[in-house]
């Protein structure tokens, strides 16, 4: 039987020093390659509870989706924000076609038992000249992960629990592809010292260096 997630990241408990030293580190990726964001339309999915990094581009973009199965209450009133609360990739039938500039997979892809559809919802979501990006945990990264988590205890071990997969690039640029990215518009690489990897894929349009 399938489990699915009761609780958001950072829900139930302060996120630690490691989760948001990691938080930290992917939005320094994002930003290097989406330099700004003024009017542009924001689709975070799987943004956790406090939605982290979209808190920080608020006041910029023109409006943000946040989807989790669960958010925080300010959040579902602040005016540029659209929340869905939900699982994915489900929950994303109901957003149109080719209407965002950038989509956001952060730490996401490695919870979800259909990682293959997620991908291919995000590429049905931007528009042209749009962005996905995605970061995932890599196959070194688990064993840090899981040191943290079960051992050291500095880490919800429950999130560990719930990983489905781990990814390096021979594992996550395949799936882009199949989702339905072209290879030229794929940037797929390690980071975080190795116990990430990150991927940046453009549609038809899009600019070759930052957004």
């Amino acid at each position: 039987m399938i489990r699915l997630r009761a609780s958001a990241f950072g829900q139930a408990y302060a996120p630690s020093a490691v989760d948001r030293f990691g938080v930290w580190l992917s939005g320094h990726q994002i930003r290097r390659f989406v330099s700004d964001f003024r009017g542009k339309r924001l689709a975070d999915l799987g943004c956790g509870y406090q939605a982290a990094f979209s808190r920080t581009v608020l006041d910029e973009v023109d409006c943000a989706v946040l989807v989790d199965v669960a958010l925080a209450d300010d959040l579902k009133v602040h005016p540029r924000v659209r929340a869905i609360e939900g699982g994915l990739p489900e929950s994303l039938a109901a957003l149109p076609d080719a209407d965002f500039d950038v989509v956001l997979m952060v730490s996401v892809l490695e919870h979800l038992w259909e990682p293959l559809r997620a991908l291919q919802e995000c590429r049905r979501l931007l528009r042209s000249g749009g962005a996905c990006l995605v970061n995932v945990p890599s196959w070194r990264g688990k064993r840090y992960l899981e040191l943290s988590a079960f051992r050291l205890g500095l880490s919800p071990a429950e999130e560990m629990d719930d990983h489905k997969m781990y990814y390096d690039v021979p594992d996550l640029w395949p799936l882009l592809v199949r989702a339905g990215f072209a290879p030229s518009a794929i940037r797929c690489f390690s980071h975080k010292f190795g116990l990430n990897t990150f991927a940046v894929c453009r549609v038809a349009g899009a600019k070759s260096g930052p957004a």
